[in-house]
């Protein structure tokens, strides 16, 4: 048997995972692996972008999530008993596994958030069908009970789990060559021994290669605001977190029966795949004795009427096409979904934009008041808003002003009910300038030197360091001509493009058909409900992304009206 890489932490594990999505499964694929797990800190925004990247060098995908574990129940916040929780891997095994772990995930942020998004034992006991669980790091509620002398509270633990997740329940060994995980294996496997729960080793990889350290360590003095000669800080020491060879790891736990052996054995289980492509529309509420073909050709036919009158009958075909068009291609919904939400903007006096984009193109806006402009008048194509050779979710834009925007996504909220409606995350990275000042701070460089470091760096939008040293001169003599400052622009290079934090995306908002963490999990911003994927992500998971966009233009006009 091979070995598999089970507890790796990518640059989603923000400011504390450096193992880069893009270049991980490449990696693992030159060591002769063929699979990978993603297990970041109780979160899942890498999944989908890993799932791709695995796909793409022939890797198989397992996704997991290394949660946080509430040491009483997630609803209890006192500092005194909850501010440490423990860590405990799991890992998908199909889609209920999936499911469950997004489920779980969401409410340790929705309902368990204390300095960290927590789940506890009950979420556990009702959602752990279809994953798999690893007993964690020396941050796991066995090793610390292992390193404070309780052997029986370990050994009951260990059995609670086995009774939750059977034989999908493993104790997982880790060896960087700290005296504790020396302490922690030997109790390990004296209780494989008693209770006969498997044992799997593991490296709790934050990093790709045992060079990249230094780079993971001053991201580390970034995420806590240290400096890197400060002593009282938080450091992986030794430095062995990286992605260890197979014959690494056999050679570390051979003492230890099947526990390289395991890992593959669990990759085996491990059988999820996402599907793309396949639309998960919400269900527009529709009035008795209606489906949503009809009703929107009766609100096609009022708005008709309303707009055209007695019209010329080309412009009668061009609305049944459209229709029919609209029909074949699985929209109706869509299009009943927001002309609802318009017409409520409306009908409350919410500054709504006339429409711009190619839903300019479309009669079926102009005659749902979705847009404003006449199609047929100013001979605009349908074709490039929505046509059957390129099949794509319709994407229209709706501009309100930007003091009544939120009361449109409320309304959405309670049409179609809270847990059916989510903002959408996005992620600050460090580019180019910024990597160079925070790197520079925790290098102790004075402000100065970094200052004048990073000015050097051209203002072009999206520009890399590499492309930054290519096109200015002072900054590739100062790179070349003193030690220090390549020392800064290296390791900001390594750390380059990295997430830094979250934020909300200005605009979208996702609408499902079921609970949003059916299909993706939830977090927080700033009392904000956000997905846990990106814009672009959702999109080709077949999920409803609406812009809602606050323009304060709109809101200026309406004022001087």
């Amino acid at each position: 048997m091979g070995f598999v890489h089970l507890h790796v932490h990518t640059e989603y594990s923000l400011l504390d995972g450096a193992c880069r999505i893009r270049d991980l499964p490449k990696l693992v694929k030159e060591m002769g692996q063929s699979a990978c797990a993603i297990t970041d800190h109780g979160v899942m925004y890498g999944a989908v972008d890993f799932y791709r990247a695995c796909k793409a060098e022939g890797i198989h995908p397992i996704i997991g999530c290394e949660v946080y574990v509430a040491r009483r129940t997630r609803f209890d916040k006192q500092h005194e008993f909850d501010a440490e929780s423990r860590h405990l891997v799991l890992l998908c095994k199909n889609e209920t596994g999936y499911r469950n772990l997004s489920y779980m995930v969401s409410q340790a942020y929705l309902e368990g958030f204390y300095i960290k998004p927590r789940i506890d034992m009950e979420l556990l006991r009702q959602h752990s069908e279809g994953l798999i669980a690893l007993s964690a790091c020396l941050a796991g509620e066995i090793p610390k009970r292992l390193l404070n002398g309780d052997y029986n509270g370990a050994k009951e633990h260990a059995l609670e789990m086995r009774d939750i997740f059977g034989e999908d329940y493993y104790l997982e060994l880790q060896d960087h060559g700290i005296a504790e995980q020396t302490e922690v294996n030997r109790g390990l496997l004296r209780l494989h021994n008693e209770t006969g729960i498997p044992l799997v080793c593991t490296n709790d990889a934050h990093y790709l290669r045992k060079e990249d350290a230094e780079s993971h360590d001053v991201l580390l003095c970034i995420q806590t605001g240290k400096t890197v000669d400060d002593e009282n800080r938080m450091r992986y020491e030794p430095r062995n977190f990286y992605l260890r060879s197979t014959e690494e790891m056999e050679s570390l736990f051979a003492g230890y029966p099947d526990a390289a052996a395991n890992t593959e054995r669990i990759a085996e289980k491990c059988q999820l795949d996402f599907t793309f492509g396949k639309y998960h529309l919400p269900e527009f509420k529709l009035p008795e004795g209606y489906d949503s073909p009809t009703y929107l050709r009766k609100l096609c036919d009022e708005g008709f009427a309303a707009r055209y009158g007695q019209a010329k009958p080309e412009y009668r075909r061009q609305l049944d096409y459209e229709l029919d068009m609209i029909e074949k291609m699985g929209f109706t919904d869509y299009f009943l979904i927001v002309s609802d939400f318009v017409r409520y903007a409306k009908s409350r006096g919410i500054p709504v934009g006339p429409g711009r984009g190619s839903a300019a193109g479309s009669m079926v806006s102009y005659c749902l008041d979705i847009t404003d402009i006449d199609p047929m008048k100013y001979d605009l194509y349908f074709e490039r808003f929505l046509n059957p050779e390129r099949v794509s979710m319709p994407d229209i834009d709706m501009d309100f002003g930007d003091t009544r925007r939120g009361e449109v996504v409320e309304y959405v909220r309670r049409k179609y009910g809270d847990d059916h409606v989510a903002q959408i995350v996005t992620f600050g990275t460090m580019a180019a300038r910024a990597a160079i000042r925070d790197v520079g701070r925790v290098m102790n460089f004075t402000f100065a030197e970094t200052d004048a470091v990073a000015k050097l760096v051209p203002t072009t939008l999206h520009i890399t360091l590499k492309d930054a040293l290519k096109q200015s001169p002072q900054l590739k003599q100062m790179y070349d001509g003193d030690a220090r400052v390549k020392e800064l622009v290296d390791t900001a290079m390594a750390l380059e493009g990295m997430p830094r934090n979250t934020s909300t995306h200005a605009a979208g908002v996702v609408i499902t058909k079921l609970p949003v963490y059916n299909y993706v999990p939830l977090a927080t911003n700033d009392g904000t409900i956000v997905t846990e994927y990106t814009m672009t992500t959702l999109e080709e998971l077949g999920l409803l992304k609406m812009d809602f966009l606050g323009l304060r233009n709109i809101t200026v006009i309406d004022d001087a009206i």
